[in-house]
Order: structure tokens, then sequence, then C-alpha cells
């Protein structure tokens, strides 16, 4: 246990972006040796659990946050931490002994926080009433590998679904260094991975969730995935060499080069650019579909619940497959986007077409259609954007990829006011049913048939 801070309440943009994965409402724990505390100690709590499917598996997160009165002795503090967490450890084993889900590609998440309050029995609220100031007061704790070795003995077997518990400190710094869904799945399975070894050569594997997170940031494993993909690619032809900047990064990476740390910062700052702009597209297509709506609907009707639950699955199912993107995919979409400005002024001009490949999962496939200023233009804005459907069903069938699931179209308008320029992004993601290699070469067969009688 370490000292109180107070912090202000703003959220990492992992933190938002895992709002959309969210599978179903929170579930409320009831946890009666907390309960049994509340009248003697003066304090409060309120625990929920969440489950987040993620591509790579489901996060069941539980929230634990216990609210205790100001200048409460250290030992007393102590004392209720050790109950309120095996009061969840009993809940926790109650709840799995009911599952029947596939545990293997589960990881459970205890994230507790404590917070001091010198109003505490005014308000039933107390969380509300201090939403509306900014800020909590918080005690620091943490749960270091040594922790579970020596105070918290749990069964880090593979055969079973460990706990991992962290501090609200610790868990905020995850979200703030890690920033994509897919790195942090791949970051809590290394800390099991961590834990387990911990356990079994009795020597902990890290001090600090602080060296733990840095030890992962800092490993070539950063890179598998984006490798893979880059090799896979090639071998369908869709690349005639590998990326560049990938082995760039990954050198650096694996040699501890000081220029790792310069690629590092150029991921975190794309990472944090594209969930911004994912935000902005996904705000922009709600918008035009309500938009669209409201002329369909004679006398303006208001939408129906099943209308607003529809279009919220499919904005949900877009912004997960913009957001699922790592660290390095991330950075090649945001750096296609500003090699614009730096193009020959007759290709601004007329146009152009990039295309782009997910580095996080093999088979999402990207388009970047650059609006050209020629407002007549084969490829202005005015005569791309009604057809970016269009366009990524025919790129879907010509795409020789086997395991293609999504063609996802950014018609993309940069625009510059009074020396500000900034990005207008429309966009259209389509699915794609799985087709055989051979299904696909009989397709595109087809489709040079059908062009030859055109012509």
């Amino acid at each position: 246990m370490s000292n109180s801070t107070t912090v202000n309440a703003d959220k990492p943009y992992l933190d938002n972006e895992l709002a959309c994965y969210l599978h179903t409402d929170k579930l409320e724990m009831i946890l009666p040796a907390i309960q049994a505390l509340e009248a003697a100690h003066k304090i409060q709590y309120q625990a929920q659990k969440l489950a987040y499917h993620l591509p790579l598996g489901e996060l069941q997160l539980s929230e634990l946050v216990v609210y205790l009165p100001e200048g409460m002795l250290a030992a007393d503090i102590e004392s209720v931490r050790k109950t309120a967490i095996k009061s969840v450890l009993a809940w926790h084993k109650g709840y799995l002994s009911g599952q029947k889900a596939d545990i293997a590609h589960t990881i459970e998440v205890l994230v507790f926080d404590i917070q001091f309050k010198s109003d505490i029995e005014e308000s039933s609220h107390v969380a509300d009433k201090d939403n509306r100031h900014g800020k909590y007061k918080r005690l620091k704790h943490d749960f270091p590998a040594r922790y579970f070795m020596e105070d918290l003995i749990i069964d880090m077997s593979d055969n079973g679904q460990p706990l991992q518990i962290f501090g609200w400190h610790d868990w905020q710094s995850i979200l703030t260094a890690l920033h994509t869904p897919c790195e942090l799945w791949r970051f809590l399975r290394y800390r099991l991975v961590q834990l387990q070894q911990s356990a079994i050569s009795h020597v902990p594997s890290f001090e600090s969730e602080e060296a733990l997170i840095n030890n992962f940031v800092n490993s070539s494993t950063l890179f598998t995935q984006a490798i893979a993909i880059d090799n896979a690619l090639i071998k369908y032809g869709m690349q005639d060499a590998p990326n560049a900047a990938l082995i760039a990064m990954a050198l650096a990476q694996r040699n501890h080069s000081p220029t790792s740390q310069m690629y590092q910062q150029h991921m975190q700052q794309a990472a944090i650019l594209w969930s911004q702009l994912s935000s902005q597209m996904i705000t922009t297509v709600s918008e035009k579909f309500i938009a669209k709506k409201g002329k369909e609907q004679q006398g303006n009707k208001p939408f129906t619940e099943a209308e607003k639950q529809q279009q919220q699955t499919e904005l949900s199912h877009w912004q997960q497959q913009i957001l699922d993107e790592s660290l390095f995919s991330r950075h090649e979409l945001v750096r296609t986007l500003y090699r614009h400005p730096k193009q020959q002024q007759s290709l601004q001009q007329q146009g152009y077409v990039v295309h782009q490949h997910s580095y996080e999962r093999l088979g999402r496939h990207y388009v970047l259609i650059f609006y050209g200023q020629d407002a007549e233009g084969q490829h202005s804005k005015k005569a791309i954007q009604p057809n970016l459907a269009k366009i990524a069903l025919d790129v879907a069938t010509r795409l020789p990829i086997a395991e293609l699931h999504h063609v996802i179209v950014l018609g993309i308008d940069f625009i510059t006011e009074d020396k500000d320029s900034f990005m207008d992004i429309d966009l259209w993601i389509q699915p794609v049913d799985a087709m055989s290699q051979r299904e696909r070469q009989l397709s595109k067969q087809l489709q040079r048939l059908q062009q030859q009688n055109q012509k």
C-alpha cells in the first residue's frame, strides 16, 4: 500500500474504445463480507462485473470501489482491503462454477479502487457527487508478483482462470500506455504468464506494474503479428517486398536501439489520432443514417426502439472493425493519411487511391480514396462519395486473399480554412463472406468475361 492521491477522473482513450465491445449490461456483485463491515467501519462499496467481447477473446472485468471515512487507521484500511479481496475471490469462484464459457479465451480482471470520503454518511450517492467535481481522492495500492506469492495464494495453473488484480492507478497506467484493445489483451496474457512463472520459480518476475508494462512494450513480440501478416501479404502477391517501416521498427526493438523509443512515441501518437478519427467517422456515419431515415419516414415519425437498437448494433460493429488495429497498424494508416500533403500538386488535383491492409487481422483491407480537388474529376468527392459501397464490393471481388472478411473504404477530403487543415472522412465497411481460393479465381474469371462482353 502507498499514499493517497487526488487525481483527475479523465479517461484514457482505450477506456472509451472498450465501450463499443461491451457485450452485456453490468452485473451487480453482492459481497456479504464487505456488507458486514459497513456499519462497523462506516464504509460503502459498489461492485459490478462487465463483459467485453474483444476480437482476441472475452475480457471479464470486475470493478470494486470501496469508500472509506477520512482519517481511518492504516491497519484498519489493510484489514478492509484483505476482506474485500477475499470477498471478491469467493464471488468469482461461485460465478465461474456456473459458467460454461471457454476459459482458454477468457481473461478475468479485478480493478480495486479505494476512495476516502469525509461526508460518507451524508450522501448515498458519493460517486455521483464527486463526479461533478471531476476529482477523486484515492489510495494508491498495487499488486505485484510478490503479493500473489506471499499475501494472496491463487492457483496459477493453466487449468484454471485466475483473477488478475489491479489497483485503480495501475489499471489507468496500463490503459494509458497500451492504447489499443488488442495490445491490452496481449499484455494481460503476458502478465498472466509472468505470474505463473513466479509461482513455479518462487521468485517474483516483476516488482511493479510500471516495470512490467515497460518490459512488454519494449519486447520484440510487439511486432510478431504484424510480421506474420506482412509475410502473408507477400505470399498472396499483395506486395512485392517486406514493409520497410516494419523491418526498421522490429530491428530497433529487438536490438534495443535508441531509435526504438522514437518509434514507440510515433506509434502512440498515431494510436491516439486514429482513435480520434474513428470517433469522428462513426459520428458522421450516425448523423447521415439519421438524416437518411428522416427523409424516408413520412411525417417525421420518431425511431422505434428496434430501429435504434439495430442502428447501435451496426455502428458498434463498424466501430469495432476500425478500432481493432494494433499500434503498428494504426501507425501505418495514419502515416498514409499524412503523406497526402507531400504528394505532387497534380496528384492532389486529380485524386488517387491507396490500398492498405490491416497489420492486426489478415483479411481486413483498407481502400483510402483521396478526393481530387477537381470537382468534376474521376476521383472527386462528388463522383466517389455516393459509390463507396459499390467500390467496396468491387474490391472484395478482386482481392486474392482467401481470409478476406471486411473491406473498409475511406473517402478522404483534406480541407484548408484560414491556414488550418483538417480531414473530413467518409466511411463504408463491407463484410465479406468467406470464400475459398478456387471460388475467388472463378469469380475473377467471371468478372473478366463480363468486362469483355461490355466492350
